[in-house]
């Protein structure tokens, strides 16, 4: 039977949750899973219903003609040594452009972060979606085996990979030395250091991530763009000490929480999507950096 996301309970989602982000086994999570797999609906179709679907949901194809697209490698030093990212600008463009780092969730550059990178590109700017899995082979197809093969990476390191990928964006002739980034999840953390650690970045807009120590948040330059979901109780429940640091060093953000939606509502691939909340916060966001990065 089909399966509708109207009528699946609020706890399964949290449950998905738990299991996305290693709080929970896969064998806890099916374990779990299966109090919710009722009336007619199985375990298998209920965790077939809240994996990602890449197939049917990409938004800008790799082969778009308005786009130049193609994998690039950069040297990421204090990293891991040599990254594979996907590198994206407008085809026509006849200027010098502003750059955006784009940042996978904790899985590996998935055909969602691409798809985000490339709408990215045909916003206007010159975009670098790294993959932060490159030292153990990259993005290996599938979110399960990506996750469990980040888990295994240093996440400091993978910092330093986006921090050498801010570098080499920076110095490419398209950019015009205004770079900013965007991340999801794990990549929202990774936006929040990186307007810790790098003090000419432009704008960071992290959706839904980790926050920085607030004893780090004197060291922030960049204006913020923080995007949160409302029923996301892990990640929010450090945002109002963050926010209280923010205005104690009258730092520039600005920040938007979504009411009613999950952790995980821009990815357009699973049932955790809001179309209005995630339309409305990549406007948003694309809105911010024609201000920042222009």
């Amino acid at each position: 039977m089909d399966i509708r996301k109207e009528d699946i309970k609020q706890e399964v989602f949290d449950l998905y949750d738990d299991y996305a982000h290693n709080r929970i086994e896969r064998r806890d999570f099916i374990q779990k899973l299966s109090a919710y797999a009722v009336g007619g609906i199985t375990v298998t179709a209920l965790t077939s219903f809240l994996m990602p679907a890449y197939e049917s949901n990409i938004q800008v194809k790799p082969d778009d003609p308005r786009l130049k697209s193609a994998y690039i490698y950069y040297d990421s030093p204090k990293g891991d040594g040599k990254i594979k990212a996907l590198l994206s600008l407008p085809i026509d463009t006849k200027q010098r452009l502003g750059g955006i780092i784009v940042v996978h969730e904790n899985r590996g550059l998935n055909p969602y972060i691409e798809d985000v990178a490339r709408r990215a590109a045909l916003a206007g700017f010159i975009s670098l979606a790294p993959d932060a899995l490159t030292p153990l082979g990259g993005y290996p197809g599938n979110d399960d085996q990506g996750r469990e093969m980040q888990s295994k990476l240093d996440k400091n390191k993978i910092l330093e990979d986006f921090i050498a990928a801010y570098e080499y964006l920076n110095g490419l002739p398209d950019c015009n030395g205004k770079v900013g980034v965007v991340g999801f999840c794990f990549g929202g953390w990774v936006a929040n250091m990186m307007a810790v650690r790098i003090s000419d970045l432009s704008a960071a807009v992290p959706f839904y991530g980790t926050q920085p120590a607030t004893e780090d948040v004197p060291k922030i330059k960049a204006p913020l763009m923080l995007h949160y979901a409302g029923l996301d109780t892990h990640v929010d429940e450090g945002w109002p000490a963050y926010e209280l640091a923010l205005k104690d060093q009258k730092k520039e953000y600005i920040a938007y929480i979504y009411p009613n939606v999950n952790h995980g509502f821009h990815n357009d691939t699973t049932p955790r999507y809001d179309k209005t909340a995630a339309e409305l916060a990549w406007k948003r966001t694309i809105d911010f950096f024609n201000e920042k990065l222009k």
